[in-house]
């Protein structure tokens, strides 16, 4: 779905940490839950100028729009979401305030384009095997290219 549509409440609140979809509803139910001062039905969707409280408590920021992010990742960064486990990390580099993941990866060793971004939907439709994205390489290598070299390369050996 596009977030320019809304998404639903359960989904807002379970997104912002709130709760789970499932406790959301029964919130909805309970009449505890409300967007722009109404109470809103099972289903209801918000959008990012929206205003959503639970028990008259704002929830989060209203929501935000999405971020995309290219990137021009230096040597020495490695392309993932893991802060506590690599320290040279790409999140903790570029130290964005939403929560971003990198599109696809390139080594610690590579340099060049990697996009970022908070829209999970894109990141699966972008890296899913089906949509045949090409992606184009500049390497250096360190020895002289043969065609043994050309074609252990091409078997990725």
């Amino acid at each position: 779905m596009d977030r320019a549509e809304g998404i639903r409440v359960n989904k807002y609140l379970s997104e912002a940490g709130y709760c789970s979809r499932r406790k959301a509803d029964q919130l909805i139910d309970e009449g505890r839950i409300t967007i722009n001062g109404k109470r809103p039905e099972k289903g209801a969707k918000v959008s990012p100028d929206d205003e959503i409280k639970v028990d008259g408590r704002l929830i989060g920021e209203p929501l935000e729009k999405h971020v995309y992010i290219a990137f021009n990742k230096p040597v020495g960064i490695v392309s993932t979401t893991d802060t506590k486990g690599e320290k040279d990390n790409i999140i903790d580099y570029i130290a964005h305030p939403k929560r971003i993941f990198p599109i696809g990866r390139l080594d610690k060793a590579s340099e060049g384009l990697i996009l970022l971004t908070s829209d999970g939907d894109i990141v699966n439709k972008v890296l899913r095997a089906g949509n045949n994205h090409s992606k184009e390489y500049i390497v250096t290598v360190d020895k002289p290219i043969t065609a043994e070299f050309i074609r252990r390369m091409g078997l990725g050996l």
